[in-house]
This record gives C-alpha cells, sequence and structure tokens, in this order.
C-alpha cells in the first residue's frame, strides 16, 4: 500500500470514531485514537497489546528496543539509571557544548550569508549530544561521516511491516529510546533472523560502516584510563561483546532521530509564526518547553505506533480478536479537536496546562515509554535557549510537506540563511 493511500485510510477512519476498523490491503486492522483507549491499549491492557518481531533488527541486534521479555527487563534496568531526571543534569555540559558548537556554526553562517540545511544541522547537534554522552568525547568529523550510514540503512525499512506469525514478538521503533515507538514504530517485517531490509549490497556495506564504528568505540571505552571514563559506554563494558554493540549502535539510533526532526519542524513552525519566538523569549523556559510541547503536538515523530491483540479482547464497545493488528496514532490523536481547538494552529500557550492523560503521547506511555525522554526534552531546551535569541533561520524554499514515512520528517532539505534578530 502507497503512503497516500495509508494515509487516506487512516484520516478516514479515523472519522468513523476513537476506535474503527481499517483495511490495509487484503489485512483487517484498528486504529485506535481515543485517549481512554489508547491507555487502555498502551497502559492498562499493555500485557494483550504486545509488539512484533523487529523489522530493525538487522541494524539494532538485540538492543533494548529490539528485547522482550526477561531480557529487556534486565536491559532497561541496566541503562534506566542514566536517563532520570537527576541523570540527565549531569549532562549537561556535554549538551551545552554540542549546543556552543553549533551556535559557533552559525555565528560564521550569519557573517557569510551562506545558507545551509537546517535538518542537515539539527542531525550533526543532537548526534553530536549523544555521541558526546555516550563516549565522552565529541563527535568527530570521521565518526560523522560514517554513521550517516544510519540513514541509508533506516530508509530502506519498510513502513509497514508483515502481520505476525504469532503474538511472542515485540520490538518498536528505530529512533526512540524506549518500546513502544520512536523512528521506526511501524514494526513487524521478519521473523526471528531479522528483516530483509533490501538494497543488497549498499545496506551491507552501510552496516559495516556502523559495526566499525560501534567496534572502534567499544575499544577506546574499554582501554579508556580510570579518569577519562566518563561516558555511559564506560559503564557498559562489561556486557557481552555484542550486546554492547547493540545497545550503542541503538542508543545512538534512538538518542538523536527524534530530537532532530523534532527541532527541525520547530525552526519551520517560528519561520511561519515568527511572533511565538518573540513570545519564547519573554517568557524564559516555560516558553522554550512550551515551543518543544507543541511542536511534538503537531509532528509527532512516533506518529504511529503498531501493537499486535495477543488475545481476543475488547476496546472502546468493539470486540477485537486475537492476532488483530491494532494501530495506536499520536498524530490524529493530538490534531483531534475534541481535545485541542483550533487543533492545526501552532500555539504553545495550549501547555500552559497539563493536557488530559491520553490526548498527548509523543513519548509513548505505559512500560515501555520512552526511556530518553527527560533527555531529549533538555537537550532541546538548551538548544533553544542557545540559538533563539541570536538567530533567525529564514527558509529560502518553498514550505516543506511532511513526509509520513519511518519517522514524521519534513521533505528536505530545509534551506535556510541565517540573520541576527
Amino acid at each position: 500500500m502507497s503512503m497516500t493511500a495509508l494515509i487516506n485510510h487512516l484520516y478516514a477512519a479515523w472519522q468513523r470514531g476513537p476506535v474503527s476498523e481499517v483495511r490495509l490491503g487484503s489485512q483487517r486492522a484498528v486504529l485506535v485514537t481515543g485517549p481512554e483507549e489508547v491507555r487502555r491499549v498502551l497502559v492498562q491492557d499493555a500485557a494483550y497489546y504486545t509488539k512484533q518481531a523487529h523489522r530493525a533488527r538487522s541494524l539494532l541486534g538485540d538492543g533494548l528496543i529490539v528485547a522482550t521479555g526477561d531480557a529487556w527487563k534486565r536491559q532497561r534496568r541496566t541503562l534506566q539509571p542514566h536517563f532520570t531526571a537527576p541523570a540527565v543534569r549531569r549532562y549537561e555540559r556535554h549538551i551545552s557544548d554540542a549546543a556552543q558548537r553549533l551556535a559557533r556554526r552559525w555565528d560564521a553562517l550569519a557573517d557569510t550569508g551562506e545558507p545551509t540545511d537546517i535538518g542537515e544541522d539539527m542531525r550533526f547537534f543532537a548526534l553530536d549530544t549523544i555521541w558526546r554522552l555516550l563516549t565522552g568525547t565529541p563527535l568527530d568529523a570521521h565518526t560523522h561521516r560514517e554513521l550517516a550510514a544510519i540513514d541509508t540503512v533506516v530508509a530502506a525499512l519498510p513502513t509497514m511491516g508483515s502481520t505476525p506469525r504469532d503474538g511472542s514478538g515485540s520490538g518498536s521503533g528505530s529512533g526512540s529510546m524506549d518500546g513502544s515507538g520512536g523512528s521506526g514504530s511501524m514494526d513487524g517485517s521478519g521473523g526471528s533472523g531479522g528483516p530483509d531490509i533490501g538494497g543488497g549490497g549498499e545496506q551491507a556495506a552501510a552496516l559495516a560502516r556502523i559495526d566499525a564504528v560501534a567496534s572502534r568505540a567499544v575499544a577506546a571505552a574499554r582501554e579508556a584510563a580510570p579518569a577519562a571514563k566518563t561516558g555511559i559506554l564506560h559503564s557498559l563494558v562489561d556486557l557481552p561483546d555484542q550486546l554492547l554493540r547493540d545497545e550503542l549502535v541503538t542508543l545512538i539510533v534512538a538518542g538523536h532521530e527524534t530530537t532532530a526532526t523534532t527541532l527541525s519542524w520547530l525552526h519551520l513552525l517560528l519561520h511561519r509564526h515568527p511572533r511565538w519566538r518573540e513570545w519564547a523569549l519573554r517568557e524564559g523556559a516555560a516558553g522554550y518547553q512550551a515551543l518543544i510541547g507543541e511542536a511534538l503536538r503537531l509532528y509527532p515523530s512516533v506518529w504511529l505506533v503498531p501493537r499486535h491483540a495477543a488475545v481476543a479482547t475488547e476496546l472502546g464497545g468493539q470486540a477485537i480478536e486475537a492476532g488483530t493488528r491494532v494501530l495506536v496514532c499520536p498524530y490524529l490523536t493530538q490534531r483531534d479537536p475534541a481535545w485541542w481547538p483550533a487543533p492545526t494552529s501552532f500555539d504553545p500557550r495550549r501547555f500552559a496546562a497539563k493536557p488530559r492523560p491520553g490526548t498527548y503521547h509523543p513519548f509513548g506511555v505505559g512500560p515501555r515509554a520512552c526511556l530518553g525522554q527527560h533527555f531529549s526534552l533538555r537537550e532541546m531546551q538548551v538548544l533553544l535557549e542557545t540559538l533563539l535569541p541570536h538567530h533567525v533561520p529564514r527558509f529560502t524554499g518553498p514550505q516543506p510537506a511532511p513526509a509520513f514515512a519511518v519517522t514524521l520528517r519534513p521533505e528536505g532539505p530545509l534551506t535556510a540563511t541565517l540573520h541576527r534578530p
């Protein structure tokens, strides 16, 4: 099914109610958008709505996002302490240094008038930040070039996978530190040996480049002097080699894609609605947080979260047969006029009050909600605090349309010139 056809199907189903049937080719699925029903699927009855074999296993291996059952619980316990709110405060220097690095680049571009791709700049910032967090060192040019292979692999992933053979599998998207969604959250292709991502030699070469980066980083972490062991990777070196590689790649992929995408959308939104930049500068931290919240509401990177009904259940007054694919769609829920007045308007003041449970879930909810939520939100706020007072991107091309694929990205490139207020 084409992406246009999928979106049209989902929109039509959404109009019929909070739980509605949707046909995906020859398959029957159920779309869930109502707040109470979303919480049933992702929180209260999460044990009944499982995930499927992960289509990005060839990239992520058995890392946290792909892991299931007891393995997932062990891995989550290992990583969780590094991403709590108190832990994130310890990373302020890494986040600030990465933000200042981009600010210096933008200062130089503002002086010369040379255009830049804002999307690429946001990806570099987010990748630099997570690399510093993991290794304790800035992202170097060679590693940056090699990690561009991640985009090659992710671009080859199918947006909608196949119907699962059973309900035992799990997994989720490839761009969120969780098991509930994220970049590539429409999982379900492939079997236990991992999906065939297509592309033959190109994808194999891309995976080899990623593996080489991971191998070098792991070797450096294990050989580091005690005083130099400042990254998360240094605390994981006792893991088996393959699992350490898988967790490292998972954290790299998960730790930068959704953040970069959200920041790209936010710069576009501020270009269209410049008064909100001045508003946020007046409001300070609360204003920056509201900008981020509203960008995530309109354009959640985790735009579609699939589940599999492991047993026969009832949802929203409808019978759900065992084996049914269940699709939770934050993009539609977060644009529902029943919960969000003037839902397509960009209005950060909405976040003066806490949203009703189930109406806003860009990081997922429930037991496998995004592990990196605190880190991502703080990272974005620091960048806005660094850039917004001093830089105004002015986009030179047509306004990009949303690209509903593995993530909800703006179609690029996002060419802009940088100006001082």
